[in-house]
């Protein structure tokens, strides 16, 4: 019961700290939670959530978030002019977010 989003157009880095905020958590809560949260990156999270919880085919209070991980994805690359003909390199960053679901008996400690 897994769900990816490539390529999500934010740094990993602002990303992960909404992640690390439902890790462990039973699925349903983590949806309150990400509904409330005032990040940008909150509301593509809470679309994964859902699609995790579509694709298991089970209700949302049965499932916790067994592991959510944020890498980096690709780097976009442009180039900013600058003084004299210089130019200056822009990298504007992406995330790769997968987040599985585990039913609750699965052995696995709560948070």
């Amino acid at each position: 019961m897994k769900a990816q989003l490539n390529n999500y157009r934010q740094a990993p880095r602002k990303v992960r700290l909404i992640v690390e905020l439902v890790k462990g958590k039973p699925a349903d809560k983590a949806q309150a939670m990400l509904s409330a949260l005032v990040k940008r990156g909150a509301l593509p999270i809470k679309k994964l959530l859902d699609s995790a919880i579509a694709n298991s085919g089970v209700k949302a209070s049965d499932l916790f978030i067994k592991t959510a991980t944020v890498d980096k994805g690709v780097v976009i690359k442009r180039w900013m002019p600058r003084a004299m003909g210089r130019a200056f390199p822009i990298h504007k960053h992406t995330s790769k977010v997968v987040i599985e679901l585990a039913k609750k008996g699965d052995n696995q400690i709560l948070k």
